[in-house]
């Protein structure tokens, strides 16, 4: 019987797991979901009219006015102080007066940005097309 033992134990194959065909199954379906994931990817852009550099420098003019929403929800109107409840008021008013009425919206450097949108949809409402949106705030005294 001891002979016997060692017959059965040599009948048995141990399992395995082989792992090359299970490698590429996952190199399979990585390549598959990285291609189906780029051909998802479609470009949705908005047109836009970028400015054109000149060699002469901007001059001030006269005729834009500038919004700036500050950040205690204040708003300026060529720097007077104004509430946010005028600014339709004088935009419909600037409208008629000025045949090419333009807007600069600014805000300081902690402005919050709702009160900026309400301005722009101020402006929109007016139905004034050339709106210039300031991203930085100057430095620099504008002398008005």
């Amino acid at each position: 019987m001891a002979g016997s033992a060692p017959k059965a134990e040599e009948g048995k194959k141990k399992a395995r797991i082989e792992i090359i065909p299970l490698i590429d199954v996952i190199f399979f379906l990585l390549a598959t979901f990285v291609l189906f994931t780029l051909s998802l990817d479609q470009l949705v852009s908005v047109p836009v009219q970028l400015p054109v550099p000149s060699d002469t420098p901007a001059k001030p003019d006269d005729d834009m006015v500038t919004l700036q929403m500050s950040d205690a929800g204040t708003c300026y109107w060529n720097r007077e102080l104004i509430s946010i409840s005028e600014i339709a008021p004088r935009l419909e008013d600037y409208k008629k007066r000025v045949a090419n009425p333009r807007v600069l919206v600014t805000g300081d450097t902690k402005a919050k940005f709702g009160p900026v949108v309400s301005a722009l949809d101020e402006v929109r409402k007016a139905g004034i097309e050339q709106v210039s949106v300031e991203t930085a705030y100057p430095l620099r005294p504008t002398g008005r």
